[in-house]
């Protein structure tokens, strides 16, 4: 990959001919080529070594020029993000080779998927195996689904191959042409029964006015992320150039058209990650379903999209460990669905139930066995899943030979026996059990409140307090219980989130058998809610 200041200056190069005027050029050819022929035929060469074949690696050397700058070139160029100038048209597959539904909520898929059309040609699309297993989930064939952020036509693929209608939308006209392109394939007669072409058409998320209400079944979207990657050069309302804040604004519009368009009982999926400002976590994923959830969506599911190829050895493990931060190695896709009635919510009282907890005050045993984990992602042993997250905890926030205290639900709650000698260098909320009715999640939520405003005055400045929860799902709405109290605890000016990490059992495909059958998925990880104090 190529970094984001390009080569440094004193990096011997080899001898490169310019290709317009046939020279030896000793040095950066890019340099040569603007000092010459000027910026029209340096972004010329650059575009013909991009065709040739030649790695992007391999052209930052030879240009001078770093990837986000590669990316721009190819968008002013073409119009869309694309990685792969002369894309193969060969159809190897028809369907991935033992593909079987997902049945957790982790999914994870080391090859992207390159079967009929598909490539990863389009920048940020995601795998086809996501539409594929949502499509199978929730709708029958002949049923449609929307994808109103097609991109490079991912979705829509995968509704023609599975015998679906699809309605396939995007601002960008490029995006659109290239979703045609993919879509230009004959399918075997024997695949279904029907087979239909894709709606394709240039269109905006935010203004669905063209769709009727309540006629679709199904949504499958990966919108833009606030300027995490640019999709497009000049689009007007392209949400991918957007700030976090007004990203968020335009999601608003998206969502409410979306629970416009959807039949009452269909699915809306989104999918969305997080990003990073002086190495802290911007939640963009848990501020976008609360988003949807406020224009009157509940949440069925939330799975955990593990991301691969996240860099965790040599300089980035460096840097992670010298720097206190984490890739970000996670997406979440949240699976909404339109109620199929309007009801008013039950008046409760929830305000005597609280949860029962204690204190245990330890001495802080710092002993680094192993490497730390480097990314949002932490995969261990069942067996040895709670020791591991508290040494990573310790080694990572923790300050050596200072207390910690670890806070256990679902025991007698006692006063604090003992005397805090000194401030501790870190709190630690172990997860609840049995968090089977509203009653007991809401009273979890203010005892964790409680909890955060204690904390707040034992940790010093910069220290942390880390929250160890886990969704849970009552009378078949999933609650959302990280977001959930990332909203409780954003509103205490004491404390910024630093990290969200997700805990997952390694080998869980080998120790456990979930029926695909199942109506719902089964919820295998955990969250790790990383505050910081804040400084006064």
């Amino acid at each position: 990959m190529l970094t984001n200041s390009g080569l440094s200056s004193n990096e011997k190069q080899p001898q490169i001919i310019c290709p317009f005027c046939h020279q030896v050029v000793v040095g950066h050819l890019g340099e040569h080529i603007k000092k010459v022929h000027g910026d029209k035929y340096f972004k010329q060469a650059v575009l013909e070594a991009k065709k040739s074949g030649i790695s992007d690696e391999e052209i930052g050397k030879r240009f001078g020029i770093s990837y986000r700058q590669l990316e721009q070139i190819i968008t002013e160029n073409y119009g869309a993000n694309v990685s792969t100038l002369n894309p193969s048209k060969k159809v190897r597959a028809w369907a991935p080779k033992n593909f079987k539904e997902e049945t957790t909520t982790v999914w994870s898929f080391k090859s992207r998927g390159n079967w009929a059309t598909h490539n990863g040609r389009y920048r940020g699309n995601w795998s086809p195996y996501i539409p594929r297993n949502l499509i199978l989930k929730y709708t029958e064939p002949g049923e449609v689904v929307l994808d109103y952020f097609v991109g490079g036509g991912t979705t829509a693929i995968e509704a023609k191959l599975l015998g679906r209608r699809c309605i396939a939308r995007d601002i960008n006209p490029a995006a659109i042409a290239l979703t045609k392109e993919s879509l230009k394939f004959t399918l075997p007669n024997n695949l279904f029964n029907h087979i239909y072409e894709p709606e394709v058409s240039v269109g905006d998320a935010r203004d669905l006015g063209d769709i009727a209400t309540g006629t679709i079944d199904l949504i499958c979207a990966h919108p833009p992320y606030a300027g995490i990657i640019s999709y497009s050069s000049e689009v007007e309302g392209d949400l991918s150039k957007l700030s976090v804040d007004d990203f968020l604004k335009e999601m608003k519009k998206v969502a409410w058209e979306s629970l416009r368009v959807l039949k009452p009982g269909g699915k809306c999926a989104i999918l969305i990650g997080d990003a990073r400002k002086k190495k802290h976590v911007i939640p963009i994923g848990f501020q976008t379903i609360r988003v949807f959830l406020n224009a009157g969506f509940t949440l069925r599911e939330l799975v955990i999209k593990r991301q691969h190829n996240c860099k965790t050895t040599g300089f980035w493990y460096k840097r992670s460990i010298q720097y206190n931060f984490l890739l970000l190695a996670h997406e979440y896709l949240p699976i909404f669905e339109k109620p199929k009635v309007n009801c008013i919510a039950e008046r409760r009282t929830f305000w005597e139930y609280k949860l029962p907890y204690r204190r245990i005050i330890k001495k802080a045993e710092l002993i680094e066995q192993g490497k730390l984990e480097t990314t949002t992602v932490w995969i261990f042993p069942r067996k040895q899943l709670d020791s591991e997250i508290k040494r990573n905890l310790l080694n990572r926030f923790g300050r050596k030979e200072c207390e910690f205290i670890e806070i256990e639900f679902n025991k007698d709650r006692p006063k604090l026996q003992a005397e805090i000698k000194e401030s501790p260098s870190l709190i630690y909320v172990s997860p609840p059990n049995n968090l089977d009715d509203i009653n007991a999640a809401f009273g979890y939520r203010k005892t964790i409140q409680e909890i955060a405003e204690q904390a707040s005055e034992f940790l010093l400045p910069n220290d942390f307090f880390v929250v160890d929860t886990k969704d849970v799902r009552i009378n078949g709405v999933l609650q959302p219980m990280a977001l959930l109290l990332w909203d409780d605890l954003s509103r205490n000016n004491k404390f910024s989130i630093k990290e969200v990490v997700i805990v997952v059992p390694e080998n869980l495909s080998e120790e456990n058998s979930f029926e695909s059958s199942s109506e719902y998925l089964h919820i295998v990880h955990r969250y790790l809610l990383i505050f910081r104090k804040r400084e006064v």
